[in-house]
């Protein structure tokens, strides 16, 4: 028995992999480019040693899921019954040749090698909320194609590679999909591997005196910010991917209760001992002063992309991940109760980049 593994040793596929080596008995390969080898040996080494029943049972194989075969041998992995597909280009910015290269080619050549493999028991892809692009309304867990408009090339490629992952299961491949919201850091420890998304405005605010300005695109008090930590994630696949039931099922990632921008904005403004000035803006007009007024962006470090989820109209359905999950007391935590965590590690770890892997 052997498990498969893409997007190691990224955010959340090293968190994932323990709890998937002590639910199934097995080996695990960790297909990774070889610019990341060396990081994700150190990672294993890391694994194992805060862990001891890992050890011998994680082997780091260079390939590369943008080329058919990903680059490996013909027979190399038919001896696969697990598979995890977490590679994606997750960059709000990325250029649509190299997101299609990646998210949309990349998860047609996993698929393919797939089919080749005779024992394969599930496939656990990992898609994301924002399949949906600006749809207007409440968006089900089995919506994909409903023809609203995407904020960027990322979003797009992940519907289309999603579509890629439905097909197959359709035509009988045994899969379950996961879509996470907006992931942070640990809710605990508030530990994570990049800051994006809720972190630059966290950043913009620490860089103020304790009257901050901020910027807010849209109406702030009718849209909502879907954010989940890290470790909701993790504990709620690790249950879900153990299920019989959810094969063949999708699952929405998101806190069902989230919080508006204003109220997400109190939050961290709160958390970062600040007074908030608000400044209301229109999304176009705040998205296209970052991108082109002289010296704001590198003022605020706030990327024009990360504007519209902001002012993002979709709301998530969560239904079958709440159903599914009913009874394990996994559940997404509210965000202010730990907001703190997130801004304490910020401020310990200038370290952290915004960087994607890819």
């Amino acid at each position: 028995m052997t498990v498969l593994m893409t997007g190691f040793p990224g955010f959340l596929g090293s968190a994932l992999l323990p709890g998937i080596l002590k639910r199934v008995d097995s080996s695990a390969i960790c297909l990774v480019q070889p610019k990341f080898a060396p990081l994700a040996e150190r990672r294993v080494a890391e694994l194992s040693g805060a862990d001891p029943f890992l050890e011998g049972r994680i082997a780091v194989v260079e390939g590369d899921i943008t080329q058919p075969g990903l680059g490996l041998a013909a027979d190399a992995l038919t001896g696969v019954t697990e598979a995890w597909h977490l590679a994606a280009a997750y960059d709000l910015a990325v250029r649509r040749d190299v997101a299609v290269r990646v998210n949309v080619d990349g998860t047609r050549n996993v698929l393919d090698t797939l089919e080749r493999c005779p024992m394969l028991t599930r496939l656990h892809y990992f898609s994301t909320c924002y399949v949906s692009g600006r749809y207007a309304g409440p968006f089900g867990e089995e919506d994909l194609e409903v023809g609203a408009p995407f904020n960027n090339y990322y979003e797009e490629t992940k519907n289309l590679a999603e579509a890629e992952v439905r097909r197959h299961m359709a035509a009988g491949m045994p899969a379950t999909v996961y879509r996470p919201a907006i992931v942070v850091g640990d809710s605990r420890t508030g530990e994570t591997q990049k800051f994006d998304g809720p972190y630059f405005v966290m950043q913009w605010l620490l860089r103020q005196p304790r009257r901050a300005l901020l910027p807010l695109a849209g109406d702030p008090t009718a849209t909502r910010v879907n954010v989940v930590p890290r470790d909701f994630v993790v504990d709620a696949v690790g249950y879900l991917s153990g299920l019989p039931a959810s094969e063949g099922r999708t699952y929405q990632l998101a806190d069902p209760r989230p919080l508006t921008v204003e109220e997400i904005a109190e939050a961290l403004a709160e958390a970062t001992g600040r007074q908030l000035i608000k400044v209301p803006l229109p999304r176009k007009l705040a998205r296209a002063s970052l991108a082109h007024v002289p010296g704001l962006y590198r003022l605020m470090r706030i990327p024009p992309e990360a504007v519209d989820y902001f002012a993002h109209p979709t709301t998530y359905l969560t239904d079958h991940c709440r159903a599914d999950l009913a009874g394990s007391g996994i559940e997404a935590p509210p965000f202010r109760s730990y907001v703190d965590r997130l801004v304490e590690f910020m401020r310990g770890h200038p370290e952290v980049g915004s960087a994607a892997m890819f």
